[in-house]
């Protein structure tokens, strides 16, 4: 489904024109949709990984722009060596954890990691050398707009998202309540369906885990 098809598709279902929905409310309406789903499905397109230099003595690292979540952190190299294969996953604490632990500057191998502010983590003990660090996080995908014409969602999620856009446009139209519940429950049994796809077949292998299987109702 392109932009232009799902703009025409929200116009067509609520029978509202151009006039009301405008472009710039539309998009808003999209974007709103986006956001819902990207809380509610944790889509592997918007899985992202970058690396960065934890330098001698710093304790603060800045985040990628934007990054909502941080999966994971690891150091590479913690041992040291030429070979840059070696990697630490560090252990996420509260902020308290890490002032407790941490609280006269001791030094070495980076162990453990939390949010600073929402643009920075903080790392315990003091890193004691220059180390790579490797973030592993969830940013949202350029979302769906007349330049942007296609995205992940809009063509493996593209019910989900139409229904979405739906709840979100009938909530600003103040229109029937019945109408925004049904479109609202049918995007909620859509995504049910995407977060099996997502979390659970796209993150198994069947020769170890077996082929998912659904219980009798």
């Amino acid at each position: 489904m392109t932009y232009a098809e799902l703009v025409q598709k929200i116009r067509d279902y609520t029978e509202v024109s151009s006039n009301v929905l405008t472009a710039t409310i539309v998009d808003g309406i999209i974007n709103d949709a986006e956001f819902r789903i990207l809380r509610e499905v944790d889509s592997d397109n918007n899985r992202r990984y970058a690396t960065a230099n934890v330098l001698t003595s710093t304790r603060f690292i800045d985040t990628p722009v934007n990054a909502l979540i941080i999966r994971s952190a690891q150091i590479v190299d913690s041992d040291g060596t030429s070979s840059p294969d070696n990697r630490e996953f560090l252990q996420f604490r509260d902020t308290s954890f890490m002032s407790e632990f941490n609280p006269t500057g001791a030094t070495g191998v980076p162990k453990y990691y939390s949010w600073w502010d929402k643009d920075t983590i903080v790392m315990a003990p003091t890193p004691d050398a220059t180390y790579t660090i490797q973030l592993n996080y969830i940013l949202k995908d350029p979302g769906l707009s007349s330049t942007n014409t296609t995205t992940y969602l809009s063509t493996y999620f593209p019910n989900g998202l139409l229904y979405a856009c739906l709840a979100e446009a009938y909530g600003f139209l103040k229109g029937p309540v019945d109408m925004l519940q049904l479109y609202d429950n049918k995007y909620v049994e859509a995504a049910k369906g995407f977060s099996i796809e997502q979390m659970g077949r796209r993150r198994r292998d069947e020769y170890q885990a077996g082929v998912p299987r659904i219980g009798k109702q």
